[in-house]
């Protein structure tokens, strides 16, 4: 392999593995841009409200089993190999999505397609963080964020495209394209590197050194950084393995419990913004809007998906500069604005609506063009604020805290909170539009501020620390309720053997 291969590129290997993250995307965007067709709702006959939830809610159901697999499996058959296994079920799941005969079949697919997602989902921002530099380690990760909205953008305009069509095709040329990724992916991610952090803890020093070395220096294994990181690597290996055998009860013990918490809470909290059931149920929130029309619909819901795509650029640009903790805390107040608004503006100028030929109560703005301009034009801004600060820092902020002892189980439990919250809001969603209308955008207003103030309160700042240096920002003296001050905390090369003194390990294990 040639000193100067792509494959000893950070930001290729970085950027081709998101392609995990894209699977994500296409699968937010294979229901959205189907929902409101008529070829869809004819075919499947017309679900109700709690039966299309069920059916948008399968695929988190299975993302949330996938994303607790992937963590014994990131650390038993390596975090490369994980992905492999990710693309290979992704694979299954779109070709009995594609040939779907009923709702039963359509769930079972998704399912498998939630698995597959929940196992990349995980691993993927591992493998980033564990073989970028810390000074672009945020930028790597964020590329996850930015390819799960290059997924949705790409899937949307299929299925636009594919709108047209009078035929059942109209959904299953979209659901079966979703195969075309999955075997990119699984073709690609076979021939990279292994985890520089992975093989040293599998006991593959040497391994290990060559992989860094190739990644950092061109691989000249006696290059000063080269030696200095995996030094740093080695001390903190040596460390983990004075404490008791690896489990999850371990994660929930002093001191990895906070960090833990942080993780499950952050991307929970990423949820409850309600970005994700934007993107679901984009085209019943355009309704409520007084936007009528499959096609005029569908346009206004492609610029949503455009500038999610475009404003997740800067985060990846300069997320490294800006820092973890400033964006989350800006990007939230801004999306509980744009919620509040929009609740708001529904209210004041909406009015209810029965559906003709059932009972359904739907809630919508109706010959006010200015109010409904304004309730689409603060859903845009609501997408931009999130894809400029909590979609990225969702994925990186997780993916670098935890030691390596527990990375990968600690992220698979963030990554599954992940999935429940989506699961839960996915499947509620559609009835809450239901049954309180408008006011369920006062929920997700009301959960943005909360989450502002725990940002603000217990979150630290990890930008510009190595991996091996989140044991001294997590284990210092610094009050876990004064996060703002970790920044103060100096950084040290020795981690491991500072931890271990600082936590009297060696006084635990007599």
């Amino acid at each position: 392999m040639s000193k100067y291969s792509l494959l000893n590129n950070v930001y290729f290997l970085g950027g081709f593995a998101t392609m995990g993250g894209m699977l994500f995307g296409f699968d937010i965007s294979s229901m959205s841009g189907v929902v409101g067709t008529d070829r869809y709702q004819n075919y499947f006959n017309h679900p109700s409200s709690s039966l299309q939830g069920g059916i948008v809610a399968s695929m988190a159901a299975g993302s949330f089993l996938g994303a607790l697999l992937a963590g014994p499996l990131g650390d038993r058959i390596s975090r490369k190999r994980t992905i492999m296994l990710a693309a290979t079920i992704w694979i299954v799941g779109s070709i009995i999505q594609c040939v779907s005969v009923n709702t039963s079949m359509l769930i079972v697919g998704r399912i498998i397609n939630g698995v597959a997602v929940g196992l990349a989902s995980m691993i993927v921002p591992v493998y980033q963080s564990e073989i970028a530099p810390k000074n672009i380690r945020g930028r790597i990760v964020s590329l996850q964020q930015w390819a799960i909205t290059w997924g949705i953008l790409i899937q949307y305009f299929i299925q636009y495209g594919c709108s047209f069509i009078d035929s059942d095709a109209a959904f299953r040329i979209p659901w079966g394209i979703q195969v075309v990724p999955g075997v990119i992916l699984l073709a690609g991610i076979s021939i990279f590197p292994y985890s520089p952090r992975w093989l040293a803890d599998q006991g593959r020093a040497e391994e290990a050194l060559e992989v860094l070395a190739n990644l950092r220096a061109g691989g000249d294994k006696n290059h000063p950084d080269v030696q200095a990181e995996f030094k740093e690597i080695q001390d903190a290996i040596t460390f983990d393995r004075t404490l008791a055998a690896r489990s999850y009860s371990e994660l929930f013990q002093t001191p990895n419990a906070r960090r833990v918490f942080l993780g499950m809470t952050l991307q929970s909290w990423s949820q409850l913004t309600g970005m994700n059931v934007a993107m679901y149920y984009i085209v019943f929130i355009f309704q409520g809007a007084g936007i009528t029309g499959q096609n005029a619909n569908l346009q206004a819901s492609s610029i949503q998906y455009v500038l999610n795509v475009v404003m997740t650029i800067p985060a990846i640009l300069f997320i490294d500069r800006w820092g973890r903790r400033p964006v989350l805390l800006i990007g939230s107040l801004f999306m509980a604005l744009w919620l509040f608004l929009i609740g708001g503006l529904m209210g004041k100028f909406g009015s209810e609506l029965k559906s003709e030929g059932n009972s359904t109560t739907t809630w919508a703005i109706q010959g006010n063009d200015s109010a409904s301009h304004a309730v689409i034009a603060c859903s845009y801004l609501f997408v931009c604020s999130f894809a400029i600060s909590w979609g990225p820092v969702s994925w990186t902020y997780p993916a670098e805290i935890y030691p390596l002892r527990i990375r990968s189980k600690a992220v698979s439990l963030s990554t599954a909170s992940n999935w429940a919250f989506n699961f839960a809001l996915a499947y509620a969603v559609p009835p809450l539009l239901e049954s309180i209308q408008y006011r369920t955008y006062f929920i997700f207003g009301g959960f943005c501020i909360a989450m502002t103030i725990h940002v603000f309160f217990m979150f630290p700042e990890t930008k510009g620390r190595t991996l091996e240096e989140m044991d001294q920002i997590f284990n210092s003296d610094v009050p876990i309720f004064k996060a703002w001050e970790a920044s103060k905390v100096p950084t040290t090369s020795h981690i491991a053997y500072d931890v271990e003194q600082k936590m009297g390990v060696a006084e635990e294990k007599k």
